[in-house]
């Protein structure tokens, strides 16, 4: 499947900010996580952090899932592998 130009646009924007982008090689490196565990890495508040998880979310290169009071977020693989294709093409 190929991504749309919205879908990308979605994409690039949540990484333009140096603390998503961070977040996202944290995810990718731990290849999970709970978000206070996020909270105790950097030097952000918790809604911060919750808006930038949120930013990531909706451009579909993190998801989440809840389970009892704890969320834990990840990186969707596929979606950063569609990603990484189109880099290359670049």
């Amino acid at each position: 499947m190929q991504m749309t130009t919205e879908q990308l646009a979605k994409i690039f924007k949540a990484l333009g900010h140096p603390t998503r982008i961070k977040i996202v090689e944290h995810l990718v490196h731990i290849n999970t996580c709970v978000c206070g565990e996020i909270v105790n890495i950097f030097p952000f508040s918790q809604s911060t952090i919750s808006q930038h998880l949120k930013i990531l979310k909706e451009s579909g290169i993190v998801c989440g899932e809840v389970e009892g009071p704890k969320t834990y977020f990840c990186v969707d693989k596929a979606v950063l592998e569609e990603f990484r294709e189109y880099i290359k093409t670049l």
